[in-house]
């Protein structure tokens, strides 16, 4: 099982002119890997991850993963692809304010039907928030939400987790205990990680580095 990038390109076209992310990217992730999307803001990081989930098509070339080309899938196959195959961990951790830590871990189940409370515990034990799995997202610092969102994503086992800056609005030391913990779960879960970041601490974290710079 691997990510695939042929020649991918992502160009939006505008009457001024075409504005190009990025033309003819290539890659090869195998599974169990973990990969660093760096370059500056505007350079079209959040765009592939959101290409590499089947929530934006590709201008050009293809992604295959797992086997799966993933402009052949249709709205509702990309739907079930997304929430078998993809978690997905964001820069602002989007838990719902009303529901605990262990509430927030449970709530994919609800779109899977399965009862997955063993795998939430065990999440929130992994994620070294056994002690706060009944508080809310209130009651938690930056960091301890960053992980409830991280074992949320986990939940139903995905085979790739991507994460969109998710030390960015952490301090060095928050940010550091966070990259550690996804390391773990990439050695330990054995899912495929890539995250977009702008942070120099994550490349020691991740096996590999991809740049992506702007198009002048």
């Amino acid at each position: 099982m691997s990510l695939i990038l042929e020649n991918v390109s992502k160009v939006f076209p505008h009457p001024s002119g075409d504005v190009v992310l990025f033309r003819d990217l290539h890659l090869t992730l195998e599974s169990g890997g973990s990969l660093a999307l760096v370059g500056p803001s505007g350079s079209g990081k959040t765009t592939l991850l959101r290409m590499i989930a089947a929530l934006e098509p590709v201008s050009g070339g293809r992604i295959l993963l797992d086997n799966q080309p993933l402009a052949k899938l249709s709205a509702d196959e990309a739907r079930l692809f997304r929430l078998r195959k993809i978690g997905f961990v964001y820069q602002e951790h989007r838990l719902l304010p009303q529901f605990t830590a262990l509430e927030n871990v449970l709530l994919p189940s609800l779109a899977s039907c399965e009862n997955c409370a063993d795998r939430a515990r065990e999440l929130i034990e992994l994620t070294g928030l056994r002690q706060r799995a009944d508080f809310f997202p209130s009651q938690l610092s930056g960091g301890e939400c960053q992980r409830v969102a991280i074992a949320r994503a986990l939940l139903l086992r995905p085979s790739w987790l991507l994460a969109d800056e998710p030390t960015g609005q952490l301090d060095a030391a928050r940010a550091e205990q966070l990259l550690e913990l996804l390391q773990t779960i990439n050695e330990r879960e054995k899912v495929s990680i890539i995250m977009a970041t702008h942070s120099k601490a994550a490349l020691k974290y991740l096996k590999r580095t991809m740049i992506l710079r702007p198009e002048e």
